[in-house]
């Protein structure tokens, strides 16, 4: 009996502010991993400068491309797929993981394959155990805060959509009010769980029949409510404000997730993204599904595969590997790419 031949893949992901390399092996081993953070650089802008992130790709891509070779112990021979986040993301940022990519893949013959982002933050629970389908993903970030159902490992539909501010940049944004730096996602969890609900933050389409997201009215009534206390000179505490505002967010990302479960029964549940590492959302979703009759799965990835990092796009272009999902050399950056997958860009 022949034995099975490993299948690594070389993976690039570019579409922020991280610059990562990683190789992984059968789509659920890391055999290495490395990011290139910029957070102090943007720290002081408060937000993510697209141009100073361009810049610091450009610096570090070739050479996180040797570390993660050598980290898995591996050459360019033992590569059998290159793969890349071509979108979405900052144009800028995309282009120079993609323009590396493609320029291995022609220098060395290696296949390349374009990956969605927003895939790969799903697919990082495909590193931490085996996803059972039909699935069901909360992907949520700082741009983008979705609920997807997973016909399969590269069927994707969306269910529900952010109608303006994703979660993650909500966080951002109240944090500038709060003074605390960029990104505050982590600040404002740990404050949340020293302080108490007094505010009472809106709710906003709590009740819709559908599965869409508002997070841009509570982001105004939290500013309003620090601005009117400013002007009365009076002192909020922030604990409270930081518990009240996460209160809200996890009251609507938990509830219409329960919904969706209990409607679409999926096998698997997936959180992804980098608010994936919010405790308060982690432990409130963990509880609830606890309380259904007919409980899904749970795959909540480790926090460090809830940022951004090559890991979860090398492991989204397994699946696309082994369905012959392969990408051409024209392949270019699409800032505003959307699930479910678009085929126009594959062979």
């Amino acid at each position: 009996m022949t034995e099975k031949k490993d299948i690594r893949i070389l993976a690039y992901e570019s579409s922020c502010d991280e610059t990562s390399t990683s190789v992984i092996k059968n789509g659920c081993e890391i055999e290495s991993l490395i990011v290139a953070t910029q957070i102090k650089s943007h720290q002081r802008f408060g937000g993510v400068v697209p141009e100073v992130a361009s810049r610091h790709h450009i610096e570090v891509i070739s050479q996180i491309t040797k570390e993660a070779l050598s980290e898995a112990k591996v050459t360019w021979n033992d590569i059998d797929a290159i793969a890349v986040t071509y979108g979405p993301g900052l144009v800028g940022a995309l282009l120079i993981g993609v323009s590396a990519a493609k320029a291995a893949s022609m220098a060395t013959g290696i296949p390349l394959i374009g990956v969605d982002h927003i895939m790969g933050h799903i697919m990082a629970a495909q590193l931490e155990d085996k996803i059972e389908y039909p699935a069901l993903a909360l992907q949520v970030s700082g741009g983008h805060t979705e609920l997807v159902l997973m016909h399969d490992p590269i069927h994707f539909e969306i269910i529900g959509d952010t109608r303006d501010d994703a979660a993650g940049e909500a966080y951002d944004k109240i944090g500038r009010v709060l003074g605390v730096n960029y990104p505050a996602g982590k600040t404002i969890d740990n404050w949340a769980h020293q302080g108490k609900d007094t505010f009472n933050f809106p709710r906003a389409m709590l009740e819709d029949d559908d599965y869409d997201f508002s997070f841009s009215g509570l982001k105004s009534a939290f500013i309003n409510t620090c601005h009117h206390a400013d002007q009365i000179g009076e002192k909020l505490d922030k604990y409270d404000l930081a518990a009240s505002f996460q209160a809200a967010v996890v009251d609507v990302l938990s509830h219409k997730t329960i919904r969706a479960i209990k409607e679409f029964k999926p096998k698997t549940f997936v959180l992804g993204g980098g608010v994936a590492a919010n405790k308060g959302l982690r432990e409130r979703l963990e509880m609830e599904i606890a309380k259904l009759k007919d409980k899904p799965k749970v795959i909540i990835p480790p926090m460090k595969l809830c940022g951004d990092n090559a890991a979860m796009i090398g492991a989204a272009a397994y699946n696309l590997y082994q369905a012959g999902k392969f990408s051409s050399l024209d392949l270019n950056a699409d800032p505003s790419l959307e699930l479910p997958y678009a085929d126009s860009v594959l062979n």
